[in-house]
């Protein structure tokens, strides 16, 4: 039978995980010296569909199905960082500019291991506007085949960048109201700060947070949480190399 005091302490790790989604490490210790407690916390959160990740200084509450009560639903995301009438083709396209940020710090989506340090909006732009150039030459049929495979509307999102006004930073004031590539991005990068995905760390200069680095670490490279989207990307771009 488990210690009532060693549950207790599990749940204290737990709620504040709940709390905040985040813990600093030196405010549970015992989640690293206890293996019942440890156990306890991930059995909580697995009860809820989420997982715990440890990074530098944090451990993560980071949900793991859509069907979990902490996942940000596209209702809530449509409703706080986009404008009104915004489609679900907005949020599937913010899905594929986020992989792809977080792509350019690695060599390929085989590895684990960061490359760089920092990239600036333009120069993710540019990657996007490259990788969407790509997918552009690829014919209809193929892209149809490629959105039965991956669950993943290819052409609805290229029109929808396509729609899109090319206009760069430094052109004119962008805002994240802008009908343009940039001020997409700009909402995309507003989400991920909030998510404390990604942190600024000077003009336009973005960097991965150790929560993001632990969870591509973890599940990132995974086929089954990434539906082979990764696949489509990084194979377009080989080709072409």
């Amino acid at each position: 039978m488990i210690n009532h005091e060693l549950i207790t302490q599990a749940f204290k790790i737990f709620s504040k995980l709940n709390a905040e989604g985040e813990v600093l490490k030196t405010d549970c210790n015992k989640f690293f010296t206890d293996e019942i407690v440890r156990s306890l916390v991930m059995e909580f959160a697995n009860e809820v569909d989420c997982t715990v990740v440890t990074a530098a200084y944090y451990i993560y509450l980071v949900p793991l199905t859509k069907n979990s009560i902490y996942h940000i639903t596209n209702s809530d995301i449509k409703r706080i960082y986009f404008p009104a009438k915004t489609l679900n083709m907005d949020i599937y396209l913010m899905y594929v500019a986020i992989i792809i940020f977080i792509g350019e710090f690695y060599d390929s989506y085989q590895s684990a291991n960061s490359t760089r340090d920092f990239i600036t909006i333009n120069d993710w732009l540019d990657s996007m506007n490259k990788r969407m150039d790509s997918l552009n030459q690829v014919d209809e049929e193929t892209l149809i085949s490629l959105e039965q495979e991956n669950e993943y509307n290819w052409i609805g999102i290229l029109k929808k960048w396509e729609a899109m006004d090319n206009i760069k930073e430094g052109v004119r004031k962008q805002t994240a109201k802008t009908v343009s590539r940039m001020g997409f991005m700009t909402i995309v990068k507003k989400f991920m700060l909030d998510q404390k995905l990604i942190k600024e760390i000077g003009r336009d200069e973005l960097e991965l947070t150790e929560k993001t680095k632990a969870i591509v670490g973890k599940y990132f490279m995974e086929y089954e949480y990434n539906r082979g989207i990764l696949d489509v990307i990084y194979q377009l771009e080989n080709e072409e190399e």
